[in-house]
């Protein structure tokens, strides 16, 4: 196994994908925005509309920014976007799913999708509480390219985080 962004001298790279297949490819990813009882409590009755569709939306318009914040992702043109964020026992679950058919995977814009909705809950609710925990960015699942399915072990999944 090898690192790719790296070339034989150990000199960082952006790897090459003009001979790489288009096949249709999907990332779902997910983090958990912990916070306290009383702090979600307002959150879920808040009077200044959804926190959690404002950051459905951020989560989407940072998937298709990726490009611009990771230096070494290639620009990709992205044919479906979804962010879902719900309540759970912990605070906020965030999963994203974002999907291609080009000849490199999403797993960075499903990544950054998920972290950026995260982070647009902890701005809208800092207010409250300064502690608010994100945790858990993760890949869950990944489809389609030369490695196939990957599919993250459950036992290493946080309770209450998935939708």
């Amino acid at each position: 196994m090898k690192l790719t962004h790296y070339d034989r001298s150990g000199r960082v790279r952006m790897v090459d994908v003009s001979a790489k297949a288009h096949t249709e490819r999907e990332a779902i990813a997910g983090v958990l925005v912990k916070m306290n009882a009383r702090t979600l409590g307002a959150v879920r009755r808040s009077p200044k509309g959804d926190p959690l569709e404002i950051a459905r939306i951020a989560g989407i318009a940072a998937a298709k920014q990726t490009a611009d914040l990771i230096p070494l992702c290639h620009p990709l043109l992205l044919t479906h976007i979804d962010v879902q964020a719900k309540f759970s026992k912990q605070g906020v679950a965030i999963t994203s799913c974002v999907r291609t058919t080009g000849p490199t995977g999403v797993e960075m814009e499903a990544l950054t999708a998920a972290a950026v909705a995260a982070l647009t809950v902890y701005d809208m609710c800092k207010a409250l509480d300064k502690g608010i925990e994100i945790t858990g960015l993760r890949l869950l699942e990944k489809r389609g390219g030369k490695s196939g399915t990957y599919r993250r072990n459950p036992k290493f999944e946080i309770r209450n985080s998935s939708p």
